[in-house]
């Protein structure tokens, strides 16, 4: 079993940046693909980030690339999200999610490719 907890989440403007953090309980961790995702309300589940065990191999959707940077500290447990050049689009509820596989394929871009998740935190950009 793996445990996720996201913090980092608040209301911030337009422009701004966050840093969304995620601990995982396990000994594990560094095996793992990790990824972000967020979900709006009324909106489905979007994709948002996934990084591969190493840290060496990232994915980006393409609203958020260019702007947000995912990294890893496997002596930590810990998962980043640093989130720049924030917009009103951005605001969701952010969630970590680990998987089983140590890389990332196309799986890795959908909610499928994971195995356990958080709860998540809110992120609100104003305007």
């Amino acid at each position: 079993q793996v445990q996720l907890v996201e913090s980092g989440g608040g209301l911030v403007q337009a422009g701004g940046s966050l840093r969304l953090s995620c601990a995982a309980s396990g000994r594990t961790f560094s095996t793992y693909t990790m990824g972000w995702f967020r979900q709006a309300p009324g909106k489905e589940r979007e994709f948002v980030s996934s990084i591969n065990w190493s840290g060496g191999s990232t994915y980006y959707a393409d609203s958020v690339k260019g702007r947000f940077t995912i990294s890893r500290d496997n002596a930590k447990n810990t998962v980043y999200l640093q989130m720049n050049s924030l917009k009103p689009e951005d605001t969701a509820v952010y969630s970590c999610a680990a998987g089983l596989s140590p890389f990332l394929s196309t799986r890795t871009r959908e909610a499928r490719g994971y195995d356990y998740w958080g709860l998540g935190t809110q992120v609100t950009v104003s305007s």
